[in-house]
């Protein structure tokens, strides 16, 4: 019984080891991204940020400060490509349109389609 009790205490050690010595990460919530203008914009900004920091040394001030900017390029990403899914669809929708040759659906949806694509382009 005694053996068993070590080799669990023992084995309970190295699991918890490894927390005892982490750091506490802060979360962030980052620079919100409503619209695809806002989320372009982050995302040019928050990479010229990245950049400059990786070209410096990679201080640990340095590293919290991608931690921090990370948060809120995820936030532009994830609005971005949210908003490409459904730029895909209205693209999937012309290229049909056009096999079809309805003109109305490739002008109404190409339109709409610029309209959404020249935010990122422009």
């Amino acid at each position: 019984m005694r053996k068993s009790l070590v080799s669990l205490l023992g084995c309970a050690s190295l699991v918890m080891a490894p927390l005892a010595f982490s750091e506490e990460v802060d979360h962030f919530e980052g620079q919100s991204a409503e619209t695809l203008e806002q989320a372009v914009s982050n995302f040019k900004e928050y990479n010229q940020k990245l950049e400059q920091i990786l070209d410096g040394d990679l201080t640990p001030e340095a590293m919290n400060n991608v931690h921090q900017l990370t948060y809120t390029l995820e936030n532009a990403l994830g609005k971005i490509n949210e908003e490409f899914d459904a730029l895909a669809e209205t693209l999937e929708t012309i290229h049909l349109a056009s096999e079809r040759a309805d003109s109305d659906a490739v002008k109404t949806n190409g339109e709409t389609y610029l309209s959404v694509s020249r935010k990122v382009v422009e």
